[in-house]
């Protein structure tokens, strides 16, 4: 069933009051993809009566009082992308459009929503009950963080909202533990994932330089990152405490990864799959078309780029799902009303790190110094694709299954360093699980811009192009690569994506389509290094591109058309004089890059 969102919703469920409201920064739909869906459905099978308000209008009280207050908490979302990055491009434009927003049109959500969330919850309701942060926005603002859309060091967004609480990560059992501690009246500052204001340090926590220092030196504000940066593991972390003005952020150790049962209960709820009946008037919400027939194995990722705020949020290990949940999935997908046979994606973050995980890190937690897959995939993750595999296979008997697509990117060099089942899987994928392109992300070429990224270097993309190309031509199919590149990364200058433009061209035989240019998320080891201008590795200098102009020069060196790239009018001619095949710079029809929610 749909969470309630409307007066008469709750009276046919019978209930009088509620005792959680939720709040959020997008249209509602129900689907395992998104945050709230999952906490909301999550609360409800515990037996508590939910409800909640999706896009509320922040300047008056009829939306947000329209489901009364609830008895035990508010919880609050910006939805599944933070509301700066939802609302405006790279270079700070407004977007005109939003995916998640019924009719489309980006006129619903606010900036920082989930501060206008609890401002507006506290303007309407004055001595409430407690107020609850959650979701993506909140997790990766939870300490004093750079924000890139003001240029300063910012306090923790539980301190700007004046809120009681935040929930960071997941928080599919937190937000159980919260409710349930509430509802008896117990403490709650213990609990594990959770951070709220102290009017002192906890004894025992590790105290951060105070957000003050952090924000007027890049040194200390680097000091206090790598702390926070490397007590992130629930097996090994722990609790940390930093003052902020007058009082103290509590920040207690993160809340353990679900296990596979779990997990298999998360995704084992009756989600509509569709969008709440209260925005049918308003349009289509866009984001449902990727997400309602596609199938999520796994989270979390160990990948360790350092510009993604993936592990930050949802953890550097894994959890996978069983078999039996997934293909139970596949097989309700069957009855959904508009399934045509093809499940969009089957995958995750990473759409090969189903099914394996380092056995040293579940049992001590991961390595403080090093990563999983870089600069080299590390001989103690031992992958293994064999489970994966299986898994495909599985999917292809349901009956109403005609494809499963592997939709989501993946790691390659993490592909190849699987010596049994690697390349078995890639000729599975190859062969029956790919729509015309599988996707990829590079994201650059040159060593010492992939050396700030965390990626790899290119020799194991070539290995990985040869090998694709291999397949695809034994499997008698004309399918392609799809790449993605990032401009204007701390460390790369115009001359690295110049040389990008030339690696693109004739050694993949494409013309670069996907690129974003670099968006500093906070908490991410990438952000640190835009703000300060430094390798925290080794602290030497970065070369930052900061200016818009600047920026949107980088993006435009790979994005633009091959007869304009300084090649006078006729780029066949310059082709012909490099050597490289005009031919094969054709491209097949340009894809949108995913964008798969995160909670």
């Amino acid at each position: 069933m749909f969470i309630p969102a409307t007066p008469d919703e709750i009276r046919k469920v019978g209930w009088t009051r509620l005792d959680v409201i939720l709040v959020a920064g997008d249209s509602y739909l129900d689907s395992p993809f998104v945050g709230v869906s999952v906490i909301g459905q999550r609360l409800l099978a515990a037996g508590y009566r939910v409800g909640i308000i999706p896009q509320p209008d922040i300047d008056s009280e009829k939306d947000i009082s329209r489901l009364g207050e609830p008895e035990l908490f508010w919880g609050i979302t910006g939805g599944c992308i933070d509301s700066l990055v939802a609302n405006r491009t790279a270079s700070g434009k407004r977007r005109r459009k939003d995916d998640f927003t019924a009719g489309g049109i980006n006129n619903r959500r606010p900036d920082r929503a989930v501060i206008a969330y609890a401002n507006l919850i506290r303007r309407h309701f004055k001595k409430t009950a407690p107020i609850v942060l959650g979701g993506i926005e909140a997790s990766l603002r939870r300490i004093a963080h750079y924000d890139f859309w003001s240029n300063r060091v910012r306090r923790s967004v539980l301190i700007d909202a004046k809120a009681d609480y935040l929930l960071y990560g997941m928080a599919d059992n937190s937000v159980l533990d919260l409710a349930a501690r509430l509802r008896e009246g117990r403490d709650v500052s213990e609990l594990r994932g959770l951070c709220h204001a102290a009017a002192e340090p906890k004894p025992g926590f590790l105290e951060l330089p105070s957000w003050e220092a952090s924000a007027a030196d890049p040194a200390t504000f680097e000091k206090m990152f790598l702390t926070f940066d490397r007590n992130q593991d629930p097996l090994t972390a722990k609790g940390l405490c930093q003052r902020q003005d007058t009082r103290w952020l509590i920040h207690n150790p993160p809340a353990p990864p679900l296990t596979q049962a779990e997990m298999d209960e998360v995704h084992g709820m009756n989600f509509e799959r569709a969008v709440h009946p209260c925005h049918r008037p308003t349009g289509e919400v866009r984001a449902l078309e990727t997400i309602r027939f596609s199938i999520a194995t796994h989270r979390g990722c160990y990948g360790g780029c350092h510009f993604c705020a993936i592990a930050v949020h949802e953890g550097r290990t894994v959890s996978s799902r069983s078999e039996a949940s997934i293909v139970r999935e596949a097989e309700s997908l069957t009855s959904v009303p508009g399934f045509k046979g093809r499940i969009l994606d089957v995958g995750g973050p990473t759409a090969n790190m189903y099914g394996f995980e380092c056995e040293k890190k579940l049992a001590r937690g991961a390595c403080p110094d090093r990563s999983c897959l870089y600069p080299k995939v590390c001989k103690n993750l031992r992958p293994d694709h064999g489970r994966q595999i299986a898994l495909l296979r599985k999917l292809r008997e349901i009956p109403g299954v005609k494809q499963a697509i592997v939709a989501s990117g993946i790691r390659y060099d993490l592909l190849l360093a699987d010596r049994k089942n690697g390349i078995p899987f890639l000729r599975e994928v190859i062969r029956r699980h790919v729509s015309g392109q599988m996707k990829i992300a590079p994201e650059h070429s040159e060593e010492q811009v992939l050396r700030c990224m965390g990626k790899p270097g290119p020799a194991s993309l070539l290995v990985f192009r040869d090998l694709f190309r291999k397949l695809t031509a034994e499997a008698g199919k004309k399918q392609f690569l799809t790449c993605y590149w990032i401009a204007a990364h701390p460390g790369c200058t115009q001359t690295d994506m110049e040389a990008l433009r030339r690696f693109a061209v004739r050694e993949l035989a494409l013309q670069p389509e996907q690129v974003q240019l670099f968006t500093p998320a906070p908490a991410t080891i990438s952000t640190l290094m835009y703000h300060t201008g430094r390798d925290p590795r080794t602290g030497k200098k970065l070369f930052v591109e900061k200016t818009a102009a600047g920026r949107e020069r980088q993006k435009k060196i790979l994005v633009a058309k091959t007869e304009r790239f300084g090649y006078g009018n006729d780029g066949r001619q310059q082709f012909k004089r490099e050597g490289i095949s005009w031919e094969k710079t054709k491209t097949s029809k340009k894809t949108p890059r995913k964008n798969l929610p995160k909670r």
